[in-house]
């Protein structure tokens, strides 16, 4: 059981490990978006965003849905929101860490 469960962690790990779709959540942790809005702040061509958003769909981690022409997209659950925002804590821990090892090392040259 821990086997499948673990895998199953690690395919979500896996899905968000590219930065256009980490971008993509980034967005929609303020609310509801159109594709077109996705791609006005998203530097990649449209076709490669569809495919970020294809992927991300398959994993559940996206919704979307259609208003007529246009396609919506939104987090499946706020607690992905919650978990890039906890990422972001993380990451900004580790860089202070060793900005501070850094200093120290500047401080120890002679």
């Amino acid at each position: 059981m821990h086997v499948e469960v673990n895998q199953a962690k690690a395919d979500l790990f896996r899905t968000l490990g590219h930065p256009a779709r980490i971008r993509v959540l980034e967005l929609l942790q303020e609310g509801p978006l159109p594709v077109r809005d996705l791609l006005a702040q998203i530097d990649i061509e449209a076709s490669s965003l569809s495919q970020q958003l294809a992927v991300l769909r398959r994993a559940g981690i996206v919704t979307a849905i259609r208003e007529g022409s246009t396609v919506v997209y939104t987090l499946a659950t706020p607690e992905l929101a919650d978990l890039l925002r906890i990422a972001r804590r993380i990451l900004t821990d580790m860089l202070a860490d060793q900005g501070q090892l850094l200093a120290e090392l500047r401080a120890e040259v002679p």
